[in-house]
């Protein structure tokens, strides 16, 4: 299939989707991919673990180790592990090109540049290499996460940004249309673990020297690089966000 029939048949896909719940789309991805991977991180993934868990209970999980994460977060990939008796592989940066780094311009260069270059060493490389190992990915964006940069998520994409030139690669995002609200209902309705940063005012969790608590009225994505511009919260996972 060409590359514009391939993506005209995923705009189709689409359409047919969006107006599906996460638990049908994700049995959509699931059944039509073999070789398939949840990113896994935060309070919208464990949702779609334990939703894709009720459907296939050898799906594929992994999480990206930064080696920069707050001891709670590490307590919650512990916790999901156990609570579904799945295995967890945990993605972990080049360690030369991290210490390189740090030894170049020490341990919190991105508060003096941006995040970009640290991001790209522990998060962006490390799941570019993950990603080569499947044909599918699944996440939880959704839509009001950044209106700047994931208003326009679709339910599934061609990521482009990750793809081996010579193959595609099929990304899902079944949480597309919800709310933080229904995510957080779905979790407290079937007692899906989370992280315990959420209860101290952490809404959106990434490193611990990048994240911190948000205050009533910020947008979720606040507590995130909070020393940069707005049009900035994005570590470059979802570049195809912004490409598209």
């Amino acid at each position: 299939m060409s590359d514009s029939a391939s993506a005209i048949n995923l705009i189709d896909i689409d359409s047919m989707l969006s107006s599906k719940t996460p638990q049908e789309i994700l049995r959509y991805a699931l059944e039509n991919h073999d070789n398939i991977a949840i990113s896994f991180s935060g309070a919208e993934d464990v949702a779609l673990v334990d939703m894709a868990h009720r459907i296939r209970s050898d799906i594929q999980v992994f999480s990206l180790d930064t080696g920069r994460l707050h001891a709670e977060t590490y307590r919650f990939i512990e916790k999901v592990r156990k609570h579904y008796g799945i295995a967890i592989d945990l993605v972990m940066p080049e360690a030369s090109k991290v210490e390189a780094l740090v030894k170049s311009k020490g341990l919190f260069s991105f508060y003096e540049d941006d995040h970009k270059e640290c991001c790209g060493i522990r998060k962006i490389a490390p799941l570019r290499k993950q990603l080569l190992t499947v044909d599918a990915w699944i996440t939880g964006q959704r839509r009001d996460q950044s209106p700047g940069t994931r208003a326009a998520v679709p339910v599934i994409q061609d990521d482009k940004a990750f793809a081996r030139p010579e193959d595609q690669l099929t990304k899902f995002n079944p949480l597309a249309n919800w709310t933080s609200q229904q995510v957080w209902d779905y979790i407290r309705s079937n007692n899906v673990p989370y992280n315990e940063l959420h209860d101290k005012g952490f809404v959106s969790i990434g490193c611990e020297p990048c994240t911190r608590p948000t205050g009533p009225g910020q947008h979720e994505r606040e507590g995130r690089w909070w020393w940069e511009e707005a049009t900035k919260k994005e570590c470059g996972l979802h570049a195809v966000n912004i490409e598209s």
